[in-house]
């Protein structure tokens, strides 16, 4: 493991619990969340902190140092299954990696049955 990936780990375990607070992530500018996912080659289920975006009715995460990060590798292909803590609780959709000219990010589409 690098230097980079041991200090994301620390960084994401002091700020998940702030990430899951809707009062921290709206002091932290309201686009903070928690991404929760089960690993595709270990099956282990997986909670990080994440910033996001929106554009239109997508949810964006984009990666910075996406060549340091393994995570969003499990949203490869046709994507995979995630949720995403919105307002305290915690909505299901799907994700898919993107990667072109603007970067690499997971796009997410909300289930809709559940809004």
């Amino acid at each position: 493991m690098t230097f980079l990936q041991n200090a994301a780990r620390l960084v994401n375990r002091a700020m998940l619990p702030l990430a899951a607070s809707s009062r921290w992530s709206r002091a932290l500018g309201g686009r903070m969340t928690v991404v929760t996912y089960t690993g595709r080659k270990s099956g282990r289920v997986f909670s990080i902190p994440v910033t996001y975006r929106t554009t239109g009715d997508r949810f964006v995460i984009d990666i910075a140092l996406p060549d340091q990060k393994t995570w969003w590798r499990n949203f490869t292909g046709d994507g995979g299954p995630l949720a995403l803590k919105l307002d305290g609780s915690d909505r299901r959709g799907h994700g898919v990696t993107v990667r072109d000219s603007k970067g690499t990010r997971v796009e997410v589409l909300l289930d809709p049955a559940e809004g």
